[in-house]
């Protein structure tokens, strides 16, 4: 499969999770999914912003180690981001509490913007930018995606331009289905939408197409969505069929779940 220019642009955070894991770990949704198409051969870069500590320090050093580019990996003056996240029992994971630290008010600057530009394909993780980002890049041309389950402010959430729209619930079938096809309406090409145990929906103005899970021991489901969205990003960029896309979704997904014997989770920055 060949290679492409990727870009992840918006959060990281230090995701502090409690016990039974009792550790902390590098994640985001933007900067995990750099980290996962890197990791499937992409050249990949990340545009964001850390504090000037120690954790921005560590942040900037994971993303290296994973061979993703950090030009564009800004020294911001308030401290980096950070979620503190409590494990249940089954794996599913609940945020405590969090700080955006640097990453508030991240934007790309004009000659970030030209790179963007040139790149096949960005996506866009939180960024409380309201949509200005999107915007610039689907005039331009430019083939984005979005996870719109990681905003909350309704001027961050529109989907007007993007070529994938990814969103999470736990809702039926029906529901899901029902939101699917209101992204469209407003004007994305493609919804995904990702159902947890129950697995994933894709829908486009041509076709649908859905798929369960990988059966697997969970460790814990953090970062695993965003585990899908590179999976499936990488079906995507090789033009592979819409099912197929999921399949490659749910199956990166799987592997962010899984403990290994003797190990820690695998793919696990915080996916």
């Amino acid at each position: 499969m060949s290679s492409f220019r990727f870009a992840a642009v918006g959060d990281n955070c230090i995701d502090r999770l409690g016990a039974p894991i009792g550790r902390s770990l590098v994640g985001g949704n933007a900067l995990n999914v750099a980290v996962q198409l890197a990791r499937l051969g992409h050249d990949s870069f990340y545009f964001g912003a850390v504090g000037r500590d120690a954790e921005g320090e560590r942040t900037r050093a994971e993303l290296k180690a994973n061979r993703v580019a950090v030009k564009h990996l800004r020294i911001g003056q308030r401290n980096t981001a950070w979620t503190d996240i409590k494990v249940l029992p089954s794996g599913e994971r609940l945020i405590a509490a969090e700080d955006f630290g640097a990453c508030a008010g991240y934007a790309p600057d004009e000659a970030e913007l030209a790179v963007l530009e040139a790149i096949d394909h960005v996506h866009i993780g939180w960024l409380d930018d309201g949509g200005a980002l999107r915007r610039r890049l689907s005039r331009a041309g430019v083939s984005v995606s979005q996870d719109i389950s990681v905003n909350a402010d309704p001027a961050d959430l529109g989907v007007e331009g993007l070529s994938i729209v990814f969103c999470s619930t736990d809702q039926p079938r029906d529901a899901a289905e029902a939101m699917a096809a209101d992204l469209l309406s407003r004007g994305a090409g493609c919804a995904v939408i990702m159902r947890g145990a129950e697995g994933s929906i894709a829908l486009t103005a041509r076709e649908r197409t859905e798929t369960g899970i990988r059966p697997v021991d969970v460790v814990d489901t953090t970062g695993a969505g965003d585990s899908f969205i590179a999976g499936f990003l990488h079906a995507w960029l090789a033009r592979k069929p819409l099912l197929q896309c999921l399949e490659s979704g749910r199956d990166h997904a799987a592997l962010a779940r899984r403990l290994p014997p003797g190990g820690d989770a695998v793919l696990k920055l915080s996916a």
